[in-house]
């Protein structure tokens, strides 16, 4: 099989749908479902992309298979390939506005890297290299699960008041895994094929956290396992909530009750010291990339949008409205340059895959979970009240006090009509439940800040350079010293009067 379109997917979606509950309702066909249509239909136009005219660099050949496929999925051995990649990361982004985080990009970025370090599984490394190209081939829609649920956040997973409070093994059998437990917080899981599932955790796995210490793949149409989702933002009309409701990404939290997991997709089997050495596959080179594009794309149109505003209303005639917009195209410009400088330090594995250099991936990833927020602060500063100013919703403009809105709602250059738009768009994002939704996404969707800025940014980090410079000073400092303190002492009369 090839590369899919957007009606393919849907398609699947429609017959493969998971087991998906908002509140009480379990809901059976997300394709149609107001809260979720959106969204799918979204991912479904990203498909769609693949196969546009001006769009073929989206498609690539690979020598083991079938057909075109795409470029997500393009192992890089060139600076050409990181381009290739890149490009697709912003073509999606862009298309997406940057809205939506966990697009099949970010997952498939993930998985290729498992692949091109497939032998850090072991006797599994065969199984990852299979699972990658029947994930590759069908052209699948991952989401992922890795975190646990905060049910007691002081004690690890075998200490929890329940063994499977926490995901974790519950018997092996001849035909896999049986699993049970919950896994958060899964991102885009309603519209997905399948799921990844891994432990990500601060805390190291000791020998007794062995049944929790698991790799694996499941659809998320499985016996057994079940979406509960947060309540949707989706489901309203496009005026109105222009962003969420076309791009509700919906997080869910995983349940897993008694799943059986094929052997061929047990990735890592209760392998501790595995998975606390699991950062060795180096997938956040790849998965940064991604994100780092998407951050660059969702921070151009928060610009563009804060300019079109400022633009619509004559305030971006102001010093401060300039200066707040100028510190938003800053931060624009700093990830723009850390790409190019990832892709710039890249560096093969042993098998000449290329792997973008971490350390520019990670300063960004450490530096827009802090911007997002300030940039979502600077639109709720610059509009003001402008934000809180519109009509509920679109029938204000049928209806007797038409006339009022056409009079007291219109720009200096612009009607009632254009200015309730972009100001719609703008409110959607600065001020609703969706926005703070994004807020807290862009805060956390990494782990925690702090905890993943000591681990990156100074347990991790290369201080050679750094301490290099002090190091000289200090020997150079020393050498003065000694120089001065073997020099004879002056003898002339001038020096002996002290």
């Amino acid at each position: 099989m090839t590369a899919r379109n957007g009606g393919a997917y849907l398609e699947r979606l429609r017959t493969h749908s998971p087991e998906l509950w908002v509140g009480s309702e379990k809901i059976v066909d997300v394709v149609g479902h107001p809260a979720t249509a959106g969204a799918a239909a979204e991912i479904a136009r990203l498909y769609d992309l693949q196969f546009e005219d001006g769009n073929e660099d989206m498609l690539f050949e690979p020598a083991d298979g079938d057909g075109p496929v795409g470029v997500q999925f393009l192992e890089p051995r060139s600076r050409e390939d990181l381009e290739q990649r890149h490009a697709m990361h912003k073509k999606w982004a862009d298309s997406t506005l940057g809205m939506m985080g966990r697009t099949t990009d970010f997952v498939s970025a993930m998985l290729m890297a498992w692949n091109a370090n497939a032998d850090f599984f072991g006797d599994n490394a065969d199984k990852v290299r299979d699972y990658f190209r029947h994930v590759r081939d069908n052209d699948l829609f991952l989401s992922h699960a890795i975190a646990d649920p905060p049910v007691d956040r002081s004690k690890p997973a075998s200490r929890q008041p329940d063994p499977y409070t926490y995901l974790g093994v519950k018997e092996q059998t001849a035909e896999g895994l049986i699993v049970s437990g919950a896994k958060m917080l899964a991102t885009a899981a309603p519209y997905s094929d399948e799921i990844l599932v891994w432990p990500f955790s601060l805390r190291k796995f000791a020998p007794e956290e062995k049944p929790y210490a698991i790799a694996f793949a499941i659809p998320t149409d499985a016996p057994g396992v079940r979406l509960i989702c947060r309540e949707p933002f989706g489901g309203g009309n496009a005026f109105d909530q222009p962003l969420s409701s076309r791009f509700d990404e919906m997080d869910a939290v995983v349940v897993f009750d008694d799943v059986l997991v094929p052997w061929d997709r047990v990735f890592i089997n209760q392998d501790y010291e595995r998975v606390n050495r699991i950062w060795e596959i180096n997938s956040n080179a790849f998965t940064g990339a991604q994100t780092s594009v998407r951050l660059m794309a969702k921070l151009q149109f928060v610009a563009g949008l804060a300019k079109r505003a400022t633009e619509v209303v004559k305030t971006d005639q102001f010093p401060q409205v300039r200066d707040a917009l100028g510190e938003i195209s800053t931060y624009i410009e700093l990830t723009r340059a850390a790409i190019l400088a990832s892709e710039a330090g890249a560096t093969p594995n042993q098998d000449g895959v290329l792997f973008p250099d971490l350390r520019p991936l990670y300063a960004i990833r450490n530096s827009g979970n802090r911007w997002y927020p300030r940039v979502r602060e600077i639109l709720q500063q610059i509009l003001a009240g402008g934000l809180l100013y519109q009509p509920a919703d679109v029938s204000a403009f049928d209806s007797p006090i038409a006339s009022d809105l056409a009079k007291f709602y219109r720009g200096p250059d612009n009607s009632s009509v254009e200015r309730i738009s972009v100001f719609k768009v703008a409110a959607d994002l600065a001020v609703s439940a969706f926005g703070g939704r994004h807020e807290l996404y862009e805060r956390f969707y990494a782990g925690d800040p702090m905890f993943l800025r000591i681990n990156t940014q100074f347990n991790q980090y290369d201080w050679t350079e750094p301490l290099g410079l002090i190091d000289g000073l200090l020997a150079t400092s020393a050498e003065h010293a000694r120089t001065a303190g073997s020099a004879e002492p002056d003898r002339t009369d001038g020096g002996a009067a002290a």
